[in-house]
């Protein structure tokens, strides 16, 4: 079933080679909803690996929402909704490649404007203070799923003039660049699609869509993007996975205080 020696790539990890394995038979429809995986010993044996890299593997792609089941019952194929890990959460283009979607965008406007009430909040500036604006469609092979809403910091933003926004990543040039993107801060709540959202994702005006509240910071805490990303709720949902051991920062902050 596997070729494990010719086919991982660039020594990667095991477990992450075997993850991609899988997940291609899935989101190429080789293996539809409702499919039952092979078992843990199947894979072992199929794969050449340990029981911890398929278990590992396997995690990877629960936490993606692309398969159900665990603690005794047997993986399964999982609805056609892609979720978005937090692992993921910084970066669009990252998420959809792990999900074997293909990523796109449409950069609508690139500006330096002064930043409005909510912004300069964020940023802990002076309203009125000079910032980068970008708006941009989000695509998941060619079919709108997200309208963005960025603003960075003067000095981050600047960067993007020398960038192509509609060929890929933002955070992965700002990153090339020596822009330390190490921490966000996400707050998810759902929203009515307004004239702008209705038109660009072709919904009906009032349309409910998944919000996704970014504020992004470096290791050290200085302040450098705040984001207002708006998702198709049938193209991407969010999920969440933590351990006993390690307990992923999730606050849940009552609308009236959001």
């Amino acid at each position: 079933m596997y070729d494990q020696v010719v086919n991982q790539k660039n020594n990667q990890p095991k477990h992450e080679w075997l993850a991609g394995e899988l997940r291609e038979r899935i989101t190429s429809g080789q293996w539809s909803q409702g499919d039952r995986l092979p078992s843990e010993a199947q894979l072992c044996e199929q794969a050449g690996a340990s029981r911890g890299t398929v278990r590992h593997a396997l995690a990877a792609l629960r936490a993606e929402g692309l398969i159900t089941g665990g603690q005794g019952k047997p993986p399964v194929v999982a609805g056609a909704v892609a979720s978005q890990p937090f692992t993921t959460f910084m970066s669009f283009t990252e998420w959809a490649r792990s999900t074997g979607r293909v990523p796109g965008q449409q950069t609508l406007e690139l500006a330096k404007r002064p930043a409005d009430a909510e912004v300069a909040g964020q940023l802990d500036l002076e309203e009125g203070a000079p910032v980068i604006q970008v708006l941009r469609l989000r695509l998941l092979d060619r079919v709108p799923a997200m309208v963005e809403r960025t603003s960075f910091t003067l000095p981050v933003g600047r960067l993007l003039f020398d960038f192509d926004t509609d060929s890929g990543s933002i955070f992965g040039y700002l990153r090339e660049q020596g822009i330390a993107l190490d921490r966000g801060r996400h707050t998810i709540d759902a929203v009515a699609a307004d004239e702008r959202d209705a038109q660009l994702l072709q919904v009906p005006l009032g349309a409910p869509l998944l919000r996704e509240r970014r504020l992004t910071t470096s290791h050290a805490g200085q302040l450098l993007e705040y984001s207002d990303d708006r998702y198709l709720p049938q193209l991407a949902n969010f999920s969440i996975e933590n351990t006993s051991a390690h307990r992923a920062a999730l606050v849940r902050v009552p609308i009236s205080a959001a």
